[in-house]
């Protein structure tokens, strides 16, 4: 009997890293307050286009002519508009932003590199950091209220890191830096990509988009998607904006046809039907204000900024008062391991009846 053939090792970065993963499973028919999706879904014009789409073309490779125009149509016609037109070549298209920061940290990151960011963020920018080998450098947020550390984060552009992330508003603390300051840093730091991840600006209007120049701020990227507002979390389609070679070299390292034709179709689809986003978004922000009402009058321990999202801190266990949620029917993620969050829980808001129920659970639960 010959010897089993050992598998082979891959790159040490790759070794050393812990894989990044969310427990996804088991979630559907409960309420999802955890992950900061769309709680209701997304336009009837997307499921129309959905059941519309031609079974033929599941066999032919996706086309996304008109697409990159249409996320710029949509963007200059918006309430804030655009100060500078953008041009086609100035959008990148991604299987998502997850996508997008992968390729984004792998188009500029090697190893040695530094990516400076903000501390707790969104934790998927260090293992791609780590992927290529770079030095994550966190600075954590100001205590109290998890304020931007902006004279650490300039202290550290100094030092000339290779990428900057800034997540805007930052999941999970909601924390919010200003258009004018995320120029500011991006003209202090000419050697440093600044990267901004704009998923959820949508929940409290602090984009850059609409002031900048791309020309004059030739190392800014901004990155978008139709996940939190739109309803397009499954079908994974995310954007990058920025000035045209960094886009072509940031796309250069993803394949042809990442992003598949039902999310080309559904994205059409959702950015001609942009009142049904404004409208979930305005609920969004009416149900954000009655639960913040109601853990204020209830003398509750929480933190809201910026987002679909909020944090509580309960009186009791953390991970024991969202398995008892779990049992309800209700999904909270519990922010256990995180700097600063230990024993809190972080509540994605929906409408007003979904925060309802949540709150009515939540207050007998943590009496």
């Amino acid at each position: 009997m010959t010897a089993a053939t050992p598998s082979p090792l891959a790159r040490p970065e790759v070794e050393r890293l812990r894989g990044y993963s969310a427990p996804l499973e088991g979630r559907r028919g409960l309420l999802r307050l955890d992950f900061n999706e769309n709680t209701v879904g997304p336009s009837p014009a997307v499921a129309e286009v959905l059941r519309d789409f031609p079974v033929d073309q599941i066999a032919v490779y996706p086309e996304y002519d008109g697409l990159r125009e249409a996320v710029i149509s949509n963007l200059q016609t918006s309430p804030a508009g655009l100060a500078h037109p953008l041009l086609p070549q100035q959008v990148g298209l991604f299987n998502g932003v997850d996508a997008a920061i992968h390729a984004v940290i792998h188009a500029y990151g090697g190893p040695g590199d530094t990516l400076l960011t903000t501390s707790p963020t969104f934790g998927y920018y260090a293992p791609c950091a780590a992927m290529q080998g770079m030095v994550l450098q966190a600075v954590p947020h100001a205590l109290p209220g998890f304020r931007f550390p902006l004279q650490q984060i300039r202290d550290a552009l100094e030092r000339r890191p290779r990428i900057l992330m800034l997540c805007n508003p930052n999941n999970p603390t909601g924390t919010r830096l200003s258009a004018e300051h995320v120029l500011q840093l991006a003209s202090s730091a000419p050697n440093t990509l600044v990267v901004v991840d704009e998923l959820y600006e949508a929940f409290t209007g602090d984009s850059v988009l609409p002031t900048v120049d791309f020309g004059r701020h030739g190392n800014l990227l901004v990155l978008r998607s139709l996940a939190k507002t739109s309803g397009l979390a499954g079908l994974r389609i995310g954007f990058a904006f920025g000035h045209a070679d960094v886009v072509d070299r940031v796309c250069r390292m993803t394949g042809p046809y990442d992003v598949n034709s039902l999310a080309v179709t559904a994205a059409f689809a959702a950015l001609s039907d942009q009142s049904y986003t404004d409208n979930y978004v305005a609920e969004v922000i009416r149900a954000r204000r009655y639960l913040v009402n109601e853990l204020t009058q209830s003398g509750a321990v929480f933190h809201c900024d910026g987002g679909n999202y909020l944090l509580i801190w309960p009186s009791s266990s953390a991970q024991q008062v969202e398995q008892q949620l779990r049992d309800e029917g209700i999904l909270v993620r519990s922010m256990a391991g995180k700097p600063q969050l230990e024993g809190s829980l972080r509540v994605s808001i929906g409408t007003l009846t979904q925060m309802q129920k949540f709150w009515a659970s939540y207050r007998q639960l943590d009496s």
